[in-house]
């Protein structure tokens, strides 16, 4: 008898032992399979940048690169704040902020689209949300549209001076995203 239960004493071990290698085991080969999908350095260390705002003057705009994105920086000049500020939010055709740093429901007013205290400094994703074309009004000669932000001149959608859709077919905003003031001159994206 003490024999039996030496034996199936020795058979749980055997069982609970070999479960347990082939457990390792099988996850030591599936970690590279979970490893590979992991972005690479050079995917990461485009994760966020930091442009140097001083040698912008009002009125100019800049475009930089983000993640492969085209990033608009637009110094705005009063003129252009009052026409942002002066836009009804419930006449435009998205109502709603795109700001990646407020909650979805935000409503488009030009405060939510600009951070407090920097309201002369505009940061969206310059890529037309139609169809994915890039807007023209980066550049002093560029047609701005009819609203004096931006043309995306390939379906007709005009932006005003807060990135938000005023007229044509773009469904959206243009998207702000997430950036932090990390002095009155440098700001960090992403």
């Amino acid at each position: 008898m003490a024999t039996d239960q030496s034996d199936s004493t020795r058979r749980d071990f055997l069982l609970v032992a070999t479960g347990a290698f082939a457990a390792v085991g099988g996850a030591a080969a599936l970690w590279p399979l979970v490893d590979q999908m992991n972005p690479d350095a050079s995917t990461q260390a485009l994760a966020s940048i930091e442009v140097d705002l001083e040698p912008i003057e009002a009125g100019q705009a800049v475009t930089v690169l983000w993640r492969g994105k085209p990033i608009f920086v637009r110094h705005r000049t009063e003129e252009e704040i009052k026409l942002a500020n002066e836009a009804n939010v419930s006449d435009l055709p998205d109502p709603e902020a795109r700001n990646a740093d407020l909650p979805e429901d935000a409503p488009a007013t030009d405060i939510n689209r600009t951070k407090k205290d920097h309201e002369n400094w505009l940061i969206l994703v310059g890529i037309c949300t139609h169809l994915g074309c890039i807007p023209k009004g980066q550049r002093l000669g560029d047609k701005k549209g009819e609203f004096d932000g931006w043309f995306c001149p390939c379906h007709g959608s005009h932006y005003d001076t807060a990135g938000r859709i005023r007229k044509g077919p773009a469904p959206r905003n243009l998207d702000v995203p997430h950036y932090e003031f990390v002095s009155d001159t440098k700001v960090k994206i992403g």
